[in-house]
């Protein structure tokens, strides 16, 4: 039922001008819409998320959302090169040279934005 229907994820922030920064200067992120809310960025395949102003931003010890990528070490050194702090997990999986874990079929990189929340960057190796 509800498959038929766009998804879209919500990033929490606790100090969106804090938050924006990092999206828009460090991720190069563009604003679709500005609401009294937050922000709208907007993303491939008409998918798109929510940039939010709440006191519980960064508290999820999970991934907030991914981006389904096609070169997971080149976006890597693209954003370390951009001041991005990638996460070292320590997880089962081939580690690459950029730092990325390949295993069950998708190469993988994580890391936390402004506000703390875990973002992460994923390949999917079967495609």
């Amino acid at each position: 039922m509800l498959q038929t229907y766009p998804m879209y994820s919500y990033i929490p922030a606790r100090d969106l001008s804090r938050a924006r920064k990092f999206y828009e200067g460090k991720l190069g992120l563009k604003p679709k819409e500005e609401t009294k809310g937050g922000v709208v960025y907007e993303f491939a395949g008409g998918t798109a998320c929510f940039l939010y102003v709440t006191p519980n931003a960064g508290t999820s010890q999970a991934s907030q959302a991914f981006w389904d990528v096609d070169d997971v070490d080149q976006l890597i050194e693209q954003l370390k090169a951009k001041g991005v702090e990638f996460e070292d997990y320590d997880m089962p999986g081939e580690r690459s040279a950029a730092g990325a874990i390949t295993a069950g079929g998708a190469k993988a990189a994580w890391f936390k934005d402004s506000e703390g929340n875990i973002m992460a960057l994923i390949q999917d190796l079967e495609k």
